[in-house]
């Protein structure tokens, strides 16, 4: 039976098309013969309580030249619509979490939400990756610069990113005693006159075997897909980001 899906998503005019999972999804839901419908952050609101979106009815095409057209958006009750993928990219910041509070309102009144509201607000993808730390390097998430240089002195060399990022953006990668170590913490935590961060920042040992690529698992319905998908950094670069 054909549903009526709705896409929350960032710009679907700046995504690339070759690599965007959610431009994938879109493409076999219209195969499918689904009704595709299309808000950004923006067109999201709570009358008394209850979740509107101001939707626009989307087609997409598997074309560089021209992947999408929208006819003119209406503000729509999302309590009617059948499933809303939740798609925008971080940063998890404040907005990021009202979202997810307004489509936790849909998802009560019975609409489908994909991935669960109250999962994207608790499972913070570097955070979350914390309860198997059997799988990953020696990693420190803190907002004391001194303890986060004090971890970078231990390794010898490590990366410090963001804890809200993605795409490779705000991730540096440095040696014990470089001497911008500090400006980079600076930046990453947003310090205050006392020299204490505002916002934590992650560091995890350098691993040298990134020129090999880092490799993506997925998942449907908690059975792996038998393929991987590679990124391997490119010339003098250690970030594999497709970004």
């Amino acid at each position: 039976m054909p549903l009526s899906v709705a896409v929350l998503m960032d710009p679907i005019s700046a995504i690339k098309i070759v690599k965007d999972t959610t431009f994938a999804m879109l493409l076999e839901a219209q195969r499918r013969g689904h009704r595709l419908l299309y808000m950004e952050q923006g067109d999201l609101a709570l009358r008394d309580g209850l979740p509107w979106a101001r939707l626009a009815t989307l087609k997409v095409k598997d074309d560089p030249s021209g992947w999408f057209e929208l006819e003119t958006a209406q503000w729509q009750d999302l309590r009617d619509i059948d499933v809303v993928l939740m798609r925008k990219d971080p940063p998890v910041d404040q907005q990021f979490l009202y979202d997810t509070m307004v489509l936790e309102a849909a998802q009560r009144a019975g609409t489908q939400v994909i991935n669960d509201p109250r999962s994207l607000r608790d499972c913070n993808e570097k955070v979350f990756a914390l309860h198997f730390p059997q799988c990953m390097a020696p990693t420190l998430v803190a907002r004391d610069p001194a303890e986060l240089r004090a971890f970078v002195a231990e390794h010898g060399e490590a990366v410090l990113k963001p804890l809200d990022g993605m795409g490779g953006r705000g991730i540096f990668r440095v040696k014990a005693g470089d001497p911008n170590l500090n400006s980079m913490l600076e930046t990453l935590l947003g310090g205050d006159s006392h020299g204490q961060g505002r916002q934590f920042a992650v560091a995890q040992k350098f691993i040298p075997q990134i020129s090999a690529g880092d490799k993506r698992v997925l998942l449907v319905d908690g059975e792996p897909v038998p393929y991987a998908l590679a990124r391997i950094p490119q010339g003098n670069e250690f970030r594999g980001n497709l970004a």
